[in-house]
C-alpha cells in the first residue's frame, strides 16, 4: 500500500504513520483490518505484529498479508519480551479497554516508543451534546450511548496525566480534525487526539 491509498483511507493514520521510521519493528494494538501495518510493511520497510479481537477483521488482515494475533488486550502482552518493539500504536482502540493503566504500563514495558490515539472527549460538539443533555455522537464518536464499544472517555489534558503517572513521557501530542493537525485550541477543536511517547 502506498501513502496516498493510505491518505484516503484513513488520514488520521497518513499523519501518524511519519512518527515511525523505516524498518522499525512494530505491534499495533487493535490493529483493525491491517491497513496501518500493511502500509507500514510495504511502503516502510517495517516488521511486526497486530493484536485484534473482532472476528470480522481478522480474515482481512490476512488478505493484506499482516500477521495478527487473535486475542482481548485486556489479556495483556505477557507474550512479548520487555522492549521487543521499536514502536507500539494503540490508535483508537485505547477507549475500548477496561484496564487503559494496565495497557500503558505494558506497552511502556514491551515498546521503546509508542504512539495512542482516541477520539477527544473535549471536542466542542460533544460539549455542546452534553450541554444539551445527550451524550455526543460524532465522526469519532460514532455510536449512540447503548450500543458503544467504547468503555471510557478521556481528554487530551486526562490522557496526559495517566500517561505520566505510568511511566510513559510525552515526546508529542497533536489534536486532529479530519486528520489535518489543530493548533488553535486543539482540546476544543480536535476530535483526535494522538500522543507520541517513549518511556522515562
Amino acid at each position: 500500500m502506498k501513502f496516498t491509498e493510505l491518505s484516503t483511507l484513513r488520514p488520521d493514520l497518513a499523519f501518524i504513520a511519519h512518527w515511525v521510521r523505516e524498518g522499525s519493528n512494530v505491534l499495533d494494538l487493535g490493529c483493525g483490518d491491517g491497513v496501518m501495518l500493511d502500509y507500514l510493511q510495504t511502503d516502510k520497510k517495517c516488521l511486526g505484529y497486530g493484536i485484534e479481537i473482532d472476528d470480522d477483521k481478522i480474515p482481512q488482515c490476512l488478505q493484506r498479508n499482516v500477521s495478527v494475533i487473535q486475542q482481548d488486550l485486556d489479556g495483556g502482552l505477557a507474550m512479548f519480551e520487555d522492549n521487543a518493539f521499536d514502536t507500539v500504536l494503540c490508535l483508537s482502540a485505547l477507549q475500548m479497554v477496561k484496564d487503559v493503566e494496565g495497557i500503558l504500563r505494558e506497552v511502556a514495558r514491551v515498546g521503546r516508543e509508542a504512539t495512542v490515539s482516541f477520539p477527544n472527549f473535549a471536542y466542542w460538539p460533544h460539549r455542546v451534546a452534553l450541554l444539551r443533555g445527550r451524550m455526543p455522537v460524532s465522526k469519532s464518536l460514532p455510536y449512540e450511548w447503548y450500543d458503544t464499544p467504547n468503555l471510557r472517555c478521556a481528554t487530551i489534558k486526562d490522557f496526559e496525566a495517566l500517561a505520566n503517572d505510568v511511566g510513559l513521557e510525552v515526546l508529542e501530542c497533536v489534536a486532529l480534525h479530519n486528520g489535518k493537525p489543530v493548533t488553535f485550541l486543539p482540546n476544543w477543536r480536535g476530535s483526535l487526539a494522538v500522543f507520541r511517547l517513549k518511556k522515562r
